[in-house]
C-alpha cells in the first residue's frame, strides 16, 4: 500500500475526495490517501507543499501559481473546479460600511500573505478602480480569526467564499456587501517535483479516481441534502451552489495560466511571468 498524503480547506468543493476515501476507492488501487483539513487556507497550504509536508493538495490557482513563480518546488496536476469561486465581501453585522465604496481605504482581514483572501484584495481593487498601494491587511490565520478582527475593529472587511462564510451572515455575525469572482477557474490539483518524480502512476491511478468521482458527484441521489448537513448549509444555499461550481477532468488551459500570471503580475504580486512548462506537470 503506498502512502500519499494530501490537503485541502475542510469545504464542500472537496467532499468527492472525502467520498472516495470513505469508499475505499483509492485503496483498491493500493493507495492509503490520507487527507488532512488546513482551514487556515491556500498560504498555510503553499507552506506545507514547499517544506515536503505533504505530497499533494488542493488548492487556490491564483495562490499556487504566485508560490510557484516564488520557487516553490510544485506542479499543477490537473484543474479540480473548473467554475471561479465565489469570495464574499464581509464587514461585521453592526458596522457603519454599507457599500463596498465605503470599503476604499480600509483594513482587509486576511488568513496569510499569499493567501486567497490576500490576493482577492487586489483583484476586488482594481475592479473597483482603486490604487493597490493604500491596501492595508491584518493576519488573522482563519475565518474564526476574520470573526474576532472585524468584531473588535482590528479588520474593515474580509474575503473568504461565500457560502462558507453564509452561516456567519445568516446568524448576524456578518454582513455581505458584495461578491468578487475569480477570473479563471479556482482549484488545483497539484504535487511536489519529488512526488511526481517517483511517483508518476500513483498520480494516474489517483486522477483516475477523483476524475470518476467528480464526473459523476451532481448525479448521487440527495447529494444536496448530504451536503447541506455535512457542512452546515442551508439546502437553497447549496443547491445554488452547486448550480454554479463545475468540476474539472482536465490539465489547466495554458490560455488561463497565461491569464492569471499577467494579472498578478499588472497588480505586481510576481516579479515575472513563467512559461508553462515551469508550471504544468
Amino acid at each position: 500500500m503506498k502512502n500519499v498524503k494530501i490537503i485541502g480547506v475542510p469545504e464542500h468543493f472537496n467532499l468527492p475526495w472525502h467520498l472516495a476515501i470513505e469508499e475505499g476507492a483509492f485503496e483498491e488501487r493500493g493507495i492509503q490517501l490520507d487527507w488532512v483539513d488546513i482551514p487556515e487556507g491556500t498560504g498555510k497550504m503553499c507552506q506545507l507543499l514547499e517544506t515536503h509536508e505533504t505530497d499533494l493538495a488542493i488548492i487556490l490557482t491564483e495562490g499556487i501559481v504566485k508560490s510557484i513563480t516564488e520557487g516553490n518546488p510544485v506542479k499543477i496536476v490537473q484543474e479540480y473546479i473548473a467554475s471561479p469561486l465565489k469570495w464574499g465581501i464581509h464587514v461585521d453585522a453592526q458596522s457603519s460600511y454599507r457599500s463596498l465604496i465605503d470599503l476604499k481605504d480600509t483594513t482587509a482581514a486576511i488568513s496569510r500573505f499569499g493567501s486567497g483572501s490576500h490576493l482577492m484584495t487586489f483583484v476586488h481593487a482594481k475592479q473597483m478602480g482603486w490604487g493597490t498601494e493604500n491596501l492595508k491587511f491584518h493576519l488573522v490565520n482563519n475565518l474564526q480569526g476574520a470573526v474576532e478582527s472585524l468584531t473588535t475593529g482590528k479588520a474593515d472587511y474580509f474575503m473568504w467564499e461565500h457560502f462558507t462564510t453564509k452561516p456567519l451572515v445568516d446568524n448576524g455575525i456578518f454582513r455581505n456587501l458584495g461578491d468578487c469572482p475569480t477570473p479563471w477557474p479556482c482549484f488545483l490539483l497539484v504535487a511536489t517535483d519529488k512526488f511526481l518524480k517517483e511517483n508518476k502512476s500513483v498520480i494516474n491511478h489517483i486522477q483516475e479516481v477523483i476524475n470518476t468521482y467528480t464526473l459523476e458527484f451532481k448525479q448521487i441521489p440527495s447529494i444536496d441534502r448530504t451536503l447541506a448537513n455535512r457542512y452546515q448549509q442551508k439546502l437553497g444555499d447549496i443547491q445554488e451552489w452547486l448550480s454554479i461550481t463545475q468540476w474539472s477532468q482536465r490539465q489547466l488551459p495554458e490560455s488561463t495560466l497565461i491569464k492569471v500570471q499577467k494579472t498578478l503580475h499588472e497588480l505586481e504580486l510576481i516579479e515575472s511571468i513563467l512559461p508553462s512548462t515551469s508550471l504544468l506537470a
